[in-house]
């Protein structure tokens, strides 16, 4: 999915996904920042396309406050250090919910579609720069940090998927992108 083309949802669950999505948005765009957003539409639509869709379901203010609860803490936004930063009961006094009852349900997200922390899909891009498991792969036997390969075995890693970006295509300081700094 990409920032020009609407994600890929099922038409019975439009009306559903549009108004989760709505009230994430909203949100993100008065307490977080467009990342986040961005990562709460793609949540939801994985779960609008989902067999069954949970979506079909329950209150969509709660499964919005769920996608968040999801994305900020894949993303440590409980951490002061880390920015944005919610703890978890302002964000739930923010969404208008109970704590327990937004917790739970982003629990059942993330086993759901078996999300973990640090998980990469999920992540903002600064997450993705800090988190070293994203850039292990295996060279001949030897697991390496894809940042320190040459620039032709980073663009093939990419190719096949097996790291979010390129750093050798990346300057360093560029606000635009991830940042490619090496450990």
């Amino acid at each position: 999915m990409n920032a020009a083309q609407p994600p890929k949802v099922p038409v019975a669950l439009q009306p559903a996904f549009a108004e989760i999505t709505a009230i994430a948005g909203r949100f993100c765009a008065e307490h977080l920042d467009e990342e986040c957003a961005r990562l709460c539409v793609k949540l939801a639509a994985k779960l609008a396309r989902k067999r069954p869709s949970p979506l079909q379901r329950g209150d969509r203010r709660i499964w919005a406050a769920g996608i968040v609860y999801v994305i900020g803490r894949v993303n440590f936004l409980a951490d002061p250090a880390q920015r944005p930063h919610l703890r978890t009961d302002e964000l739930a006094d923010l969404l208008g919910v109970k704590q327990t009852t937004m917790a739970n349900k982003g629990r059942l997200i993330m086993d759901m579609l078996g999300i973990g922390l640090l998980d990469p899909e999920y992540s903002r891009s600064d997450m993705l720069d800090q988190n070293p498991m994203v850039w292990m792969i295996q060279v001949n036997d030897l697991i390496v940090d894809a940042r320190w390969l040459p620039e032709a075995l980073q663009v093939e890693a990419r190719r096949r998927g097996l790291t979010p970006y390129v750093p050798a295509h990346t300057a360093p300081g560029d606000p635009t992108g991830p940042s490619a700094v090496r450990p």
